[in-house]
């Protein structure tokens, strides 16, 4: 396994402030380079079909008001029934387009976050890529809270934005022609001249939509930085919860409740507070848009009145153009009524984007010219040379300089006081590029790694974490029985195909035990371990150097620390990391 090159390897911060067209460029190629562009590309067209169709029955129920409150002010009971009539089968139409749409944009919705999830998930699961994420700064904090339900908010507002958008454009083009034919000859007096205004109604209308939503910007154009800050503070809210429900055993036997509950009001309080920031701008931006609202109950038939009372329409035109100006008046104030909307959108494509933009874009940040780098070498060899690893306080280096380590190999690292062991494990995984010097590795080799501490055992069956990262399938019945059994884990045969939360219900030292029976599964051409031997029972480590003398004989075993005795004429060779020299200030 080759490490990727120093310049692909962690993700910078990504600029919150970065502007609209960036990131909707980022979601857009997302969506081109998917699968789904199709099924999205088809449910979008159908949309705008329906809407056309939709847009055309609204006309016919524009019109139908001038008939039918003729025949009211004229008294025509048969004119009245005929007319109720057409209602209620323009009506059907409009009801099976209703469900149409809804439909359409319910699947819309499905598929953007299908293929959007997909996208983050394949990139997330990069080789190595998520580690180098997570340590990439702001971010990187909180994937499961951008992938899950940011991506899923993200497309359900992208998905009732882009349908809303697209039928008010339809309505209002659809209804700025009613509007025009009607007012064309529209004319007013002053001080005895006539000025004409033609389609003045059209005019009327995209003034006073202006209006509103010039207000509703400067009302409401905080609520992107409030969402924004509000999605990041719920986020850390929930990080808290989830950690302290990890960790439920150490916090009850350490008694601390108390500071947990401290700890997790902490971020209780910040989440308060931003939310509060919102309930603040969005009563601000409720003046406004409640206000157009209510004032647009009777503007319209004020800006049709002139034409009603120079004798140009009748009461049943008077109403049909008062509907028709609500129309396209609606339409234009599609942006005075989803701003708030707008802005939640904005602070969830900002979080969403940047962290694609992040993942996609993975690059190196150092404060230095030097790094560690890395080399793909030939099949059965690793070469370390002149390895400094620099740990932010101080530096660590391999005192013997350059060292070659060939399959079949034993190699002890000494840790010498003060040193740190695990920065040196992650260098010699790939994963620490801080420092000097170079690690040249065969790309293709497969690596067995031991970090310290408990084992991250996968949900699922024994069977499956224990052929980890592998398929099942690509190993015998017969060796998961055989591994076991190597390891003195016979009691766990029984249960090889039992689902159980296998990381809460085996101890420490079952699950490292776990680790060594991969071992016999694999047969790995590396084995790196960050001090894995020292912490198990002699039984267990008689059994693991039976491992190493047959079926590992030609593995070779990179243990960092100390190894007990029981193991220790197995090691024929010896490294030592100690503090490095401190380099010399630049004059």
């Amino acid at each position: 396994m080759s490490p990727p090159d120093a310049h692909d390897r962690a993700a910078p911060p990504i600029d919150q402030s970065s502007g609209l067209l960036p990131q909707m460029t980022s979601m857009t190629r997302a969506m081109l380079a998917s699968p789904l562009l199709k099924p999205v590309t088809t449910l979008l067209a159908t949309a705008l079909v329906a809407i056309l169709v939709d847009a055309f029955a609204q006309i016919l129920l524009n019109r139908w008001n001038k008939p039918f409150y003729d025949a009211l002010s004229r008294r025509d009971m048969h004119d009245f029934m005929y007319q109720l009539g057409m209602f209620f089968a323009i009506a059907a139409m409009l009801l099976v387009l209703d469900v149409s749409q809804t439909w359409l944009g319910e699947m819309l919705k499905l598929k953007l976050r299908e293929g959007l999830v997909q996208d983050l998930l394949h990139n997330w699961m990069q080789p190595r890529r998520a580690f180098w994420l997570a340590h990439s700064g702001p971010v990187g904090e909180n994937p499961d809270q951008r992938m899950h339900e940011d991506a899923r908010h993200l497309c359900e507002l992208s998905s009732d934005l882009v349908l809303g958008l697209m039928r008010s454009t339809v309505m209002f083009f659809t209804f700025a022609g009613v509007l025009w034919v009607m007012s064309r000859q529209f004319e007013f007096r002053v001080r005895g001249v006539d000025y004409g205004v033609p389609g003045f109604m059209v005019w009327a209308a995209i003034i006073y939509a202006l209006a509103g939503s010039m207000v509703s910007w400067w009302v409401g154009r905080s609520l992107v930085d409030r969402n924004a800050e509000r999605y990041a503070r719920e986020a850390d809210l929930r990080f808290a919860m989830v950690r302290a429900n990890e960790h439920l055993d150490d916090i009850t036997l350490a008694a601390g409740e108390g500071d947990e509950y401290r700890r997790i009001g902490i971020h209780l309080t910040g989440a308060l507070v931003a939310t509060r920031r919102i309930v603040t701008g969005l009563t601000n931006l409720t003046w406004v848009t409640a206000g157009f609202g209510w004032v647009t109950q009777i503007v319209p038939t004020l800006v049709a009145a002139p034409l009603y009372f120079t004798g140009k329409i009748s009461f049943g035109g008077l109403m049909m153009a008062a509907a028709a100006f609500t129309q396209a008046q609606g339409s234009l104030r599609w942006f005075v009524d989803n701003f708030s909307t707008i802005a939640d959108w904005r602070a969830t494509l900002l979080r969403v984007a940047n962290f694609r933009e992040a993942l996609v874009h993975a690059r190196v940040t150092t404060n230095t010219e030097a790094h560690i780098t890395y080399h793909d070498g030939e099949p059965g060899v690793i070469t370390v040379d002149g390895l400094r690893i620099d740990t932010g306080d101080h530096s660590d280096l391999i005192q013997e300089g350059h060292v070659t380590v060939h399959t079949g190999d034993r190699l002890m690292v000494d840790i010498a006081a003060g040193t740190n062991r695990t920065q040196l494990f992650r260098a010699l995984a790939g994963l620490w590029y801080r420092g000097a010097g170079s690690i040249t590795r065969p790309p293709n080799d497969p690596v067995l790694y031991m970090p310290r501490g408990t084992p991250y055992l996968p949900r699922g069956t024994l069977r499956e974490i224990l052929a980890y990262p592998q398929e099942v399938s690509n190993f015998t019945p017969e060796l998961f029985t055989h591994a076991l059994a190597r390891l003195g884990q016979d009691d766990l045969v029984a249960l090889l195909d039992e689902v159980h939360r296998w990381d809460r219900e085996l101890s420490p030292e079952k699950q490292t035990a776990l680790l060594l029976v991969r071992t016999v599964l694999h047969i790995p051409n590396w084995i790196l371990m960050d001090g894995t031997l020292a912490a198990l029972e002699n039984s267990l480590l008689e059994r693991f150097a039976d491992v190493m003398e047959h079926e590992l004989r030609y593995t070779a075993v990179v243990h960092i620390g100390a190894v007990p005795h029981v193991v220790d004429g197995l090691f024929g060779r010896v490294l030592h990391l100690v503090p490095a020299p401190e380099l010399p200030h630049a004059q």
